[in-house]
């Protein structure tokens, strides 16, 4: 599926192809930690589909398992917008809400779900508003 998609303010844009079947969501507190939010979902595009215009800052991330990732960024309003091997990628992990295809993917999978927080096994549960109300 071909995707698109820009950070909030629009300095940072790109296009790419992924599988929406391999959208996932991670409760890691690291994601907690990295979107302000309870965790991210994201989704997979091989580096030879992604295309990147504008010019991300970039902080390096170094996981409890050593690994490194190199975490993109809107140097102007902060969004974030994908996360990488630091060194010749193979796969850039798209952020969802950056996409402008982002009703037409559901994640598939949850990872870290023990460091979940507790109210997110049950969404559906919390009182829902359509607007500010």
């Amino acid at each position: 599926m071909k995707v698109d998609g820009r950070c909030h303010c629009g300095a940072i844009s790109f296009e790419a192809e992924v599988d929406p079947l391999a959208a996932g969501m991670c409760h890691c507190t690291d994601c907690q930690t990295l979107t302000g939010s309870a965790f991210r979902a994201n989704v997979p595009a091989a580096a030879s589909t992604f295309r990147l215009h504008g010019e991300p800052k970039i902080y390096i991330k170094t996981a409890d398992s050593g690994n490194k990732r190199a975490h993109a960024f809107c140097g102007q309003c902060g969004t974030p917008v994908y996360a990488c091997a630091p060194v010749d990628p193979q796969t850039y992990s798209l952020r969802l809400g950056t996409l402008t295809q982002r009703h037409e993917i559901t994640p598939q999978r949850q990872i870290y779900r023990s460091r979940a927080l507790k109210w997110t096994a049950d969404l559906a549960a919390i009182k829902a508003l359509d607007g500010a109300g």
